[in-house]
């Protein structure tokens, strides 16, 4: 598995070598070993996975807050999307920063999103299909939005999104208060 580091220290571009022949390809697309020694360390709990039937359905930006915070481990397994994680962790060098990538089937790149950063994605593709694994499970009473459109994010949108009631809902970043605090490693 190649690692690259992205311009967030804490997000982690992990991408899965693949092995072909004639008959089609082979990836090892998770291994708690492997993801160790490229710096990625959680025990996932859940695996979740959506699909997005039009192109320019924006998921986001989405956290659970702690006692249930979650690492994200992000995959598209069916078309294309843009993937972004946003560092919301108060006192974070980073804070209010975001990053953003390309996930694909084609390219099988996985996107590492830490626990104390904001996560959405929006579709390039109709019937894309995105399947993330967890560190925590669902708890609807931790679930929360910040608007997608409140922090100068590139989504690379050519038309309005189609979003859900909690995303037209969520409020803008600056009237959040960001339940993370970050913890300066020694």
């Amino acid at each position: 598995m190649q690692f690259q580091p992205t311009q967030l220290p804490e997000v982690i571009l992990a991408t899965p070598r693949r092995f072909g022949d004639d008959r089609g390809w082979f990836s090892e697309v998770w291994n708690k070993r492997t993801l160790a020694q490229g710096g990625i360390l959680a025990d996932f709990v859940q695996d979740n996975h959506s699909m997005s039937a039009d192109m320019g359905t924006l998921r986001g930006l989405h956290y659970q807050a702690p006692p249930h915070a979650q690492d994200k481990l992000v995959r598209c397994t069916r078309g294309t999307i843009w993937d972004v994680a946003v560092d919301v962790r108060r006192g974070s060098p980073h804070f209010g920063q975001w990053v953003g990538v390309e996930l694909s089937a084609e390219n099988s790149a996985q996107l590492f999103i830490p626990k104390g950063f904001l996560h959405g994605f929006v579709t390039r593709t109709p019937d894309a299909e995105v399947q993330y694994k967890c560190t925590d499970y669902y708890a609807p009473d931790a679930d929360g939005a910040v608007a997608w459109d409140s922090l100068g994010i590139d989504w690379g949108l050519v038309a309005a999104p189609h979003l859900s009631d909690k995303d037209r809902a969520a409020p803008a970043f600056a009237d959040w208060t960001s339940p993370f605090e970050w913890e300066a490693k020694a």
